[in-house]
């Protein structure tokens, strides 16, 4: 695709043939909005063209994709970066050093529960309601006389013994 091979690959001056059209020069500065631009004008061509996924500027047709890895130059940078950031990922494990502690625990759940026995939750009645039938529907809801309590659970309850 590049037009000779004493270029300076990162002058954005250089010229970049079209992959969709082998008569269209383009800058590297607009190659990525030429190609987005060209591959809707021919679809058929894009059709028979694969992307490289080391550089997405690399269009290559689909039969010359798994040779086109191979050689591919910026298969090496990616590589690196693999390399690289595993090795800075290894280096950071082995210099952390973990200063977290568990908090003491001073918790007796079984002694806890035995203390504070409450009588169960039931829903519309509060625990008076247990030690005297004689109250009204008004303080057995404990709701305001304005406000009745709903008739039925807004959700299905399955009550398991």
């Amino acid at each position: 695709m590049e037009l000779d091979d004493d270029f300076d690959a990162l002058d954005p001056e250089r010229l970049i043939q079209c992959p969709y059209n082998k008569h269209h020069q383009i800058r590297a500065c607009r190659f990525p909005y030429h190609v987005v631009k060209c591959k809707k004008s021919y679809p058929e061509v894009a059709k028979e063209l694969a992307t490289c996924p080391f550089n997405a500027r690399h269009l290559v047709p689909r039969a010359d994709l798994c040779d086109h890895l191979t050689k591919c130059n910026d298969r090496g940078f990616i590589e690196q970066d693999i390399v690289n950031q595993s090795s800075d990922f290894q280096r950071k494990q082995m210099n952390a050093v973990s200063t977290w502690q568990a908090p003491p625990c001073d918790e007796d759940w079984e002694k806890d529960s035995l203390e504070h026995s409450e009588p169960p939750f039931i829903w519309g009645v509060t625990s008076s309601d247990s030690k005297s039938s004689s109250a009204t529907s008004e303080e057995k809801n404990c709701l305001p006389a304005r406000v009745r309590a709903p008739e039925f659970l807004p959700f299905a309850v399955s009550w398991k013994g």
